[in-house]
């Protein structure tokens, strides 16, 4: 099968976030968006076709969670990952974000600490102050352009009383795709210290030719301290549909979730989302399998053009997600500077690193989920404005 993903795909004037909200995020709509985290790819075209026979039923009323959104789920983890789940063990959400602020009142009281590994994604910060629980870091380390966990760190934060780690697999922005022995050592420590690790997963499927993502609990002989967080969102580019899916094999867990998704009355399905989500975990590997060589050649494309041409920025080569962790202390800029410089001198939006939470500060994230010419075009702005300086 052929999948084109040069081809570019207008987005402005489609309510689109990463497109439509550069006058109000960077001051102005003359940047090229590489911040958002979601693709400019045209989704499977099976997707579009799903979407579009349920959208001619002229009837969008309240809609059931049929067996077959389990059966696709189901059917996906086992073949790509190897991962046997039960029924009654899931528990469907309207995203991972919302699964992420469910988790952290579920598992820990208000004034309670929650482990995080900054730099990370910015809603585990507000998932954890915004419910008035506490903050615990256990930054990573950077060294010789890896990053790994402080594991000796993240025992003694769970010593000392943390009832939940919020858990990046593979890691936004820094790339890592955790090896099982990282992993392991994670779990050993959670058991010892009864803590519950909520492992968001999304990026699961978005693994570089060469690495291999470990779900967590498949590592586990015992994964009922474990609560998996996974989508079709990111892998396929349809995260505006808002479905999700916790598998949480522990019942006392799930049902504690289930109070605080039922203190809100959330429901996460609806006619479209669910079409989608079935229709991309029943037939969407071969588009996937292009993706990710696709990916692979912009990656390699990336980290070259930013060695040979971009004095100043180092980039962190990513094992996964479509997001690369450019170091950009070298330029000597302030945070403040450095956004500036990258918006009004290279008219490219991307995400600054300092959002990500400690040891962000001089980094930014560049997400290269786009055409390759589109990439090429950003790096090039960027070159120019390096040059001038």
């Amino acid at each position: 099968m052929s999948f084109d993903f040069d081809r570019v795909v207008p987005r402005a004037d489609t309510a689109s976030v990463k497109w439509d909200a550069r006058p109000g995020y960077f001051g102005s709509a003359d940047v090229l968006p590489m911040w958002v985290a979601d693709m400019d790819f045209a989704a499977p075209d099976e997707v579009v076709q799903a979407l579009a026979a349920r959208a001619a039923h002229p009837v969008y009323g309240y809609t059931l969670y049929p067996d077959g959104l389990f059966d696709t789920l189901a059917g996906w983890l086992h073949q790509r990952h190897g991962w046997t789940i039960e029924r009654d063990w899931v528990l469907w959400a309207p995203g991972v974000v919302p699964s992420l602020f469910a988790a952290v009142q579920a598992f820990a009281g208000p004034g309670e600490g929650v482990v995080l590994q900054p730099p990370v994604y910015h809603p585990f910060f507000s998932a954890i102050t915004d419910t008035g629980r506490v903050i615990v870091e256990n930054p990573l380390r950077l060294a010789d352009g890896r990053y790994a966990m402080d594991l000796d760190h993240l025992e003694r934060c769970a010593a000392a009383g943390a009832r939940l780690l919020l858990l990046c697999s593979p890691h936004n922005p820094v790339g890592r795709v955790w090896r099982p022995d990282e992993l392991r050592a994670v779990l050993d420590i959670a058991r010892r210290h009864d803590m519950t690790v909520l492992s968001d997963e999304i990026h699961h499927d978005l693994v570089y030719p060469g690495e291999r993502h470990h779900l967590l609990a498949t590592l586990a002989g015992d994964p009922s301290g474990i609560v998996t967080a996974v989508a079709p969102s990111k892998t396929f580019n349809i995260p505006g549909l808002g479905l999700s899916a916790l598998v949480v094999p522990d019942p006392e867990r799930r049902a504690a979730l289930k109070r605080v998704f039922g203190q809100l009355h959330v429901s996460a399905s609806n006619p479209f989302s669910v079409a989608a989500f079935e229709t991309a975990y029943r037939v969407g590997a071969p588009w996937l399998d292009a993706l990710m060589a696709y990916l692979a050649g912009t990656r390699d494309f990336v980290l070259d053009f930013v060695d040979r041409r971009l004095p100043g920025i180092r980039a962190i080569r990513p094992e996964g997600t479509y997001l690369v962790w450019l170091d950009c202390r070298g330029l000597g800029l302030d945070d403040r500077a450095l956004a500036d410089f990258f918006v009004r001198t290279a008219r490219v939006g991307m995400n600054p690193g300092h959002t990500f939470g400690r040891g962000g500060s001089g980094f930014m994230r560049l997400n290269v989920g786009a055409p390759r010419a589109v990439v090429a075009e950003a790096l090039e702005r960027i070159a120019a404005a390096v040059a001038g300086r």
